[in-house]
């Protein structure tokens, strides 16, 4: 048994030792093969609108898309929901906020062809504060559908870095009239 335990591990010993060495040289190039069909660019957009929510607008705001999104995109939208350091820090929409009269909801929907932000509540909104309704930025991101799945929309910094966004991406959009 003794005899037979040594000489696999001898036969181990040399196995292991056979795959150690320096690599060789490269060998001759292949053949140049044919150009690959050209393959689609797949690009986000990123845009800016700011609102004030009121009972004129009727606490609603309207962009168009120019041109129109491809089937399968999605929209994300995000809110400037505070600021920090000089830091703007952002929220994905639908946010809610509670208060003693109800709960308001940030909320938004889309089409191929627009896009629209609102303020949903079980209350009066007449009552909120501007703080709540004036001059209230966010940002809007559409995700190219063959990316949407790999992305955390909740992650407004992660968003950029996946589709290589930066601020100076954000193009102002003016609300329909």
């Amino acid at each position: 048994m003794k005899k037979l335990l040594s000489f696999l591990l001898l036969g181990a010993l040399a196995s292991m030792h056979a795959c150690v060495g320096p690599t060789g040289p490269p060998g001759v190039p292949g053949p140049q093969g044919q150009d690959g069909r050209p393959g689609i660019n797949i690009l986000a957009e990123a845009f800016e609108v700011n609102i004030s929510f009121t009972a004129t607008n009727n606490y609603l705001g309207v962009w168009d898309f120019q041109p129109a999104i491809e089937v399968g995109d999605v929209v994300l939208i995000y809110v400037r929901w505070e600021t920090a350091n000089g830091n703007a820090i952002w929220r994905a929409l639908p946010q809610t906020v509670l208060f003693d009269e109800g709960t308001l909801i940030y909320n938004y929907d889309f089409s191929r062809f627009d896009f629209s932000i609102f303020l949903e509540s079980n209350f009066d909104r007449a009552l909120l504060g501007t703080d709540w309704t004036a001059n209230q930025r966010f940002r809007v991101v559409i995700v190219p559908a063959d990316l949407s799945s790999r992305i955390d929309y909740n992650d407004y910094e992660g968003v950029l870095n996946m589709l290589g966004l930066t601020e100076d991406d954000f193009v102002k959009l003016e609300s329909r009239k």
